[in-house]
């Protein structure tokens, strides 16, 4: 079946635009509310509707409830949280499904709606096809007596700082350690500070006075070109930077140096595998750094690349029996600790290395050197067919010779944006970006 709404992270969009709009939304509630409720093991499906912090969010929320209600669904809302933590409290309530109204790193102008099953995991490919489906029927709404409840979560917040800490090592603490906090004005602008702060952390923090319109705004995972710089004026030893639904992390120290997911993968995955004591593997993703793969193959770890997208990631993973994956862009999973992509517990898992080891960032690092990665990302129309493009292809197959075995080019569109994204890795970033250059402007 051809997916019409869903992408690689659900349903997003422009507000006010098809399909982000409060009709389409009432009727995605709706079918999803179907799907669940055939699916459920009880008398009444339950879900859980989570969401950041953009204006939109109130409206889009407003629409979903509606949607389900009129499916028969109860409802339980908890207003904005991070998209880990309604993975978190979907599974801990033992809920049906759980729903956040987030466009995660995407301005406040867009927004989106995406799912989670009973056990915190994204939607199966399956499911999403079968919710499409329901949306192809059309409106339905039950009698009166038929229709759902909703009540609100009060200590949503407060249950998933809590679920967090349990993450770091028992026994260890962050006292002595000064953090440097970039919310991103998103949905961790209230948990982050409280996770940090009661592990010890002295923490000082920015973007976390949200006003529905400044999420992502020159902060946040997604803006990290001075995050060392910030982070070394903040006095603190390390800095965290989390996109608007705090699933993404990067981070940097007082020195200069800003540590992508591919950089915090490596210290994550080294420090947790090396103590399973049994064979164990890590999963990146098409865009993943070369030198991650050719570090863990001088270290006999396996490792496999999935398609772009945590949730890609996350079904690699189940399939092999692994637990540690995770993408450049800072969506980084580990299943012994949470069952999504977390950037405030990734954070807690590179942190605990670093506290355990005695070791600065840079020192736990120092064995991986990554290759320069230059991105380019073009704005295209919805279904614009980059093949058939003659001049766009004649440049790309002109930089693959030129880089030969040396480096790569990547070229793909965005899952959650219109957007083609254009990427050259090579060991020299001036030859990366020309040739970067060279296939952007092809596309004219």
């Amino acid at each position: 079946m051809t997916r019409q709404f869903f992408g690689t992270d659900g349903v997003r969009g422009t507000v006010g635009e098809y399909p982000i709009t409060p009709d389409f939304v009432l009727l995605l509630g709706q079918a999803a509310g179907r799907v669940f409720a055939r699916h459920s093991k009880t008398a009444r499906a339950t879900v859980l509707i989570g969401k950041d912090t953009r204006v939109s969010g109130y409206m889009l929320e407003a629409a979903l409830q509606a949607g389900f209600s009129a499916a028969g669904v109860d409802i339980v809302l908890c207003g904005p949280v991070p998209t880990p933590a309604v993975a978190y409290l979907t599974r801990a309530l033992r809920l049906d499904a759980g729903v956040v109204i987030s466009a995660s790193h995407n301005p406040y102008q867009d927004n989106g709606i995406k799912f989670f099953s009973a056990s915190g995991t994204k939607l199966p490919d399956a499911v999403e096809e079968e919710i499409e489906a329901e949306i192809l029927k059309g409106y339905q709404c039950g009698s009166s007596d038929a229709l759902g409840k909703a009540h609100r979560l009060d200590d949503a917040c407060g249950r998933y700082v809590e679920f967090c800490k349990s993450t770091f090592p028992t026994g260890l603490d962050l006292k002595g350690m000064k953090l440097y906090l970039d919310c991103a004005h998103g949905a961790a602008y209230h948990a982050a500070p409280a996770v940090f702060h009661e592990l010890g952390a002295d923490v000082v923090c920015e973007g976390v006075e949200p006003d529905g319109f400044n999420i992502n705004r020159g902060v946040g995972a997604t803006h990290t070109d001075d995050l060392a710089e910030r982070t070394a004026r903040a006095g603190a030893d390390l800095g965290l930077a989390f996109d608007g639904d705090a699933d993404r992390l990067i981070m940097a120290d007082n020195k200069g140096h800003v540590y992508n997911g591919d950089a915090l993968l490596y210290v994550m995955a080294c420090e947790r595998i090396k103590g399973l004591g049994k064979a164990s593997g890590v999963v990146g993703t098409l865009m993943t750094n070369f030198a991650l793969e050719k570090r863990f193959a001088e270290m006999n770890i396996a490792f496999e690349r999935a398609k772009v997208g945590d949730r890609y990631v996350m079904e690699r993973l189940l399939q092999k029996g692994w637990l540690y994956g995770g993408e450049s862009s800072g969506h980084l999973i580990a299943l012994d600790c949470q069952t999504t992509g977390d950037g405030i517990v990734s954070a807690l898992q590179v942190l605990a290395a670093v506290v355990k080891s005695g070791k600065t960032l840079e020192e736990l690092t120092a064995g991986l050197q990554l290759m320069p990665q230059v991105m380019i990302n073009r704005r295209i129309v919805k279904g614009y067919d980059w093949q058939d493009n003659a001049k766009f292809m004649a440049a790309v197959e002109k930089a693959q010779a030129r880089l030969g075995e040396a480096g790569r080019v990547l070229i793909r569109p965005s899952g959650t944006e219109p957007l083609l994204r254009i990427m050259v890795e090579a060991a020299d970033e001036a030859l990366a970006r020309e040739l970067a250059q060279a296939m952007a402007q092809a596309l004219d």
